[in-house]
């Protein structure tokens, strides 16, 4: 009994340093500033295809997530050039990442509508969208803000928040990317985490 217990405490243990270590290397790595904020969790959202997918079918490798909406007129398309370029950085030095676009404006964005969105990214930029409970309950996990501007006028707009997170699988989020970072930053930091878990 008095052996188990030794060899439980070793083990306890050695996953707490390891754990340790782990958290010291990623922080080598931040650039933000997030506190002790929970950022992201479970989701089940609809893509491309119309199947519905939960966040484990879709972070199964580092993942560049982002929060938009394919009629938005500005930092949308601009943001999601970043990423794109960012992950075409990484595979060149032999990191694959997925680039995630989840809109905040289901009404519009049909699985079809951030299917062809995202394709025009990214060949492999995975496009969601959902029901409006699906996509709110998405943005509540990952502290999105979203507000639409409802009107008669089908050109409305949505006010939204536009962090790009980072996401490791058995990790979950480590980092964020506002929209004034660098293809080449978002590159650097994303590669840097990938070593270092």
């Amino acid at each position: 009994m008095k052996l188990k217990l030794i060899l439980g405490a070793t083990a306890l243990v050695a996953v707490g340093f390891q754990a340790i270590s782990q958290g010291d290397t990623l922080d080598d790595c931040r650039v933000s500033s997030v506190g002790d904020a929970q950022i992201g969790g479970p989701f089940e959202l609809i893509d491309e295809t119309g199947a519905t997918v939960t966040d484990q079918d879709v972070i199964t490798e580092p993942t560049l997530l982002y929060f938009g909406y394919t009629f938005c007129p500005d930092v949308c398309p601009l943001d999601s050039a970043r990423n794109s370029l960012a992950v075409e950085f990484l595979e060149e030095a032999g990191h694959t990442v997925t680039p995630v676009f989840i809109t905040v404006d289901p009404t519009r964005d049909t699985p079809e509508v951030v299917g062809d969105y995202a394709d025009v990214f990214h060949p492999r930029m995975v496009g969601l969208t959902g029901t409006q409970d699906q996509v709110h309950a998405a943005t509540q996990a990952y502290r999105a803000f979203y507000r639409l501007h409802r009107s008669d006028d089908e050109f409305y707009l949505v006010d939204h928040s536009s962090f790009t997170y980072l996401m490791l699988p058995e990790i979950g989020f480590v980092e964020f990317f506002r929209s004034g970072a660098s293809s080449d930053e978002v590159a650097e930091v994303t590669a840097c985490y990938i070593n270092a878990a």
